[in-house]
């Protein structure tokens, strides 16, 4: 019995321990990220769900300021300006306009990307790996809320850079989401307008505008 409460200990003692290491590490990239001016990424998407037979891949990219961002990805581009989020599809030459309401956002959005872990997890240190070099150290997040459709998810961080390297989402149906961050480029010449969606020019060229 007292060997069974000395383990006890030692396990809480190791838990609590690398909950603070990975507490410290995760603190170490949303301050790097929230001092940029802004942050260019090119990255590797892939869904994947064995059991449905289902593996896709594609390539995107996207640029983050502030909550602000611009992300293109299969042939679409979504701007979020703060207020509204415009997604343009021009293969069907279709503009979507949509207020944006942080209640209704419940996924990891490209705004809330290098920052989501801060609220609603629970976290721990994962495998540590060696990519070209880099060590790639992994922190499991498992949503607090019992409820979410997250099963867990897996953050691979830079050591060095304290960048994200890479993000594996799984969900209760066993379908999991895996970016892989290609290039991570901060304070880049952005335009002004970048973020500033143009309906007059869209509507020139001809494109549906969708306003829900």
């Amino acid at each position: 019995m007292q060997k069974l409460g000395i383990l006890l200990i030692a396990l809480f003692i190791t838990t609590f321990s690398q909950a603070q290491d990975a507490k410290t590490l995760l603190k170490e990239v949303s301050a790097k990220a929230k001092s940029y001016d802004n942050i260019s990424i090119d990255f590797k998407y892939n869904l994947n769900n064995s059991k449905e037979n289902v593996n896709q891949e594609t390539r995107g990219d996207v640029t983050l300021q502030g909550d602000k961002y611009v992300l293109n990805m299969l042939g679409t581009t979504r701007i979020f300006d703060g207020k509204n989020i415009y997604t343009i599809v021009p293969e069907d030459e279709e503009v979507t306009i949509s207020a944006y309401n942080p209640k209704d956002d419940k996924e990891i959005t490209p705004s809330k990307m290098l920052t989501f872990y801060e609220k609603g997890y629970t976290y721990k240190m994962d495998i540590e790996q060696n990519v070209k070099g880099r060590k790639i150290q992994y922190i499991k997040l498992i949503p607090i809320d019992s409820k979410a459709e997250i099963k867990d998810i897996l953050l691979g961080i830079d050591v060095q850079t304290k960048h994200i390297y890479k993000l594996i989402q799984t969900d209760d149906k066993g379908t999991k989401y895996t970016l892989t961050v290609n290039s991570f480029k901060t304070n880049q010449p952005v335009s002004k307008t970048l973020f500033t969606f143009d309906e007059t020019k869209y509507k020139k060229d001809g494109y549906y505008i969708n306003k829900l």
